[in-house]
């Protein structure tokens, strides 16, 4: 049975869709988990300053064990947007991962880091612009594997053409990412 071009546009875009919903749903659950240890570790304080004023010392050690635990937590989470971004770094990882996935990168650009600032995290953007081109599995796989093995990028857009068959040109993504690097704060 052959598929016409409409058929395989509206299969490319629902593969497309769901890498977009697989990548925005990961993110979020990372931002959900930091959100949960800031949350945690307010009311561990919260219950230290009752228990400060109410209670003595015995119940005191546990709950400032228990702010230890979580702030090593938060210190875990941070040290994840800390992944360096230092560029030969980063591009070396990102032609590492395009040789997995059986890609050629065409073209590999970055504007000037940004800073910004999240609930008192302080953190630099590496904005990126990558251009791919190979079979759509491999580009697939390049872009999630972008999502699995930089930790602290974010992956924008990622638009795949694709030539029609008759066409000498061959497949290809043009892929915006984000990479965020904790500076402190």
């Amino acid at each position: 049975m052959k598929l016409s071009k409409t058929s395989y546009m509206v299969i490319v875009l629902g593969v497309v869709a769901s890498v977009f919903a697989v990548l925005w749903v990961m993110r979020g659950n990372q931002v959900q988990e930091q959100e949960r240890l800031n949350d945690e570790l307010y009311v561990a304080t919260m219950l230290l300053d009752k228990v400060k004023s109410e209670e003595g010392l015995s119940q005191q050690e546990g709950l400032e064990t228990q702010i230890s635990q979580v702030l090593s937590q938060l210190e875990t989470a941070k040290a994840t947007l800390s992944q360096s971004t230092n560029s030969i770094a980063v591009s070396g990882t990102l032609f590492d991962i395009a040789g997995v996935a059986g890609v050629e990168i065409t073209n590999l650009s970055s504007s000037l880091h940004s800073a910004g600032d999240w609930e008192g995290v302080t953190f630099s953007i590496l904005p990126l612009t990558v251009t791919v081109e190979g079979d759509v599995p491999g580009i697939l796989s390049f872009i999630s594997s972008l999502n699995r093995d930089l930790n602290a990028a974010v992956i924008n857009s990622a638009v795949i053409t694709i030539p029609e068959a008759t066409s000498e040109e061959r497949p290809s993504a043009n892929i915006q990412l984000s990479i965020y690097t904790y500076q402190g704060g």
